[in-house]
């Protein structure tokens, strides 16, 4: 069974006595310490120069730093891959390992798994036009943002249709392209909702029944916008931020908002 270690203070101790010319035998006195153990701390101390613990090198990896290596990359070329498979590609390699290990080499690349975000799948075009839209208004003051009113419908699966999937990242990239899923309006097993906000708070949220057309769209800016408005309190100008969905630029919606 093995000892307790010493306290720091008492290694200490036994040196300062070494070195104020105390012999092995009046320290073990002094301090009711194992000679054994006084002549192990003094060696270490002269050999390393502190009475700290020094780290343990512990068990040997079974992984070589080739196998990490090959680790990373397919990881960095693939953020969804399972344990499983890296499990699997190992292996291949000849370097059989528990998923535990694999997780933890990949952990010491400054890779950890996380629940992948879901973002709308963007085009080039798309992307293009945002950034434009976003540096056009990156000077824009804190009271002119405080006026506007942003709408948009959005689609809510239901029964577990989205189930997680777990992506490698590093922290802080959890928006790049490669470590979210890209989602798409249409689908299965799930409700269309109408809803508005401004930095005061939320408007209102109105359930779209059936496929929306541009003349559900004007009835529901009809009965909810306005009144939107006036419970966050936005006064009589402010700004009305939708995007370019068809049913959004269509001419009967152009009109109501004229």
């Amino acid at each position: 069974m093995k000892s307790k270690e010493l306290s720091v203070d008492l290694r200490d101790k036994i040196v300062s006595r070494h070195k104020s010319g105390e012999g092995y035998r009046k320290i073990t006195a002094a301090l009711k310490v194992p000679m054994s153990t006084v002549a192990s701390i003094i060696r270490k101390w002269k050999k390393f120069g502190t009475t700290r613990t020094l780290p343990r090198a512990g068990r040997p990896s079974k992984l070589s730093d080739r196998g990490r290596r090959a680790l990373v990359r397919e990881v960095t070329k693939n953020p969804m891959i399972t344990l499983s498979e890296l499990q699997r590609s190992s292996v291949e390699r000849g370097e059989p390992c528990r998923r535990t290990t694999i997780s933890a080499a990949i952990h010491q690349s400054g890779l950890y798994g996380r629940v992948a975000r879901r973002k709308p799948l963007l085009s080039k075009r798309h992307k293009a036009a945002r950034l434009e839209f976003a540096k056009r208004h990156l000077k824009d003051s804190q009271t002119m943002r405080n006026k506007i009113l942003w709408s948009d419908e959005t689609k809510i699966e239901l029964f577990g249709v989205n189930a997680r999937r777990h992506v490698w990242r590093k922290p802080g990239t959890a928006h790049h392209e490669a470590n979210t899923i890209p989602t798409v309006k249409h689908g299965g097993g799930s409700i269309m909702l109408w809803g508005c906000f401004s930095a005061a708070g939320t408007g209102r949220l109105v359930r779209i029944e059936g496929k929306m057309n541009a003349a559900m769209y004007r009835d529901i800016l009809d009965k909810n916008l306005l009144q939107s408005a006036l419970d966050l309190r936005l006064g009589r100008r402010f700004i009305f931020q939708q995007d370019n969905d068809p049913k959004h630029t269509a001419k009967i919606s152009k009109q109501w908002l004229q």
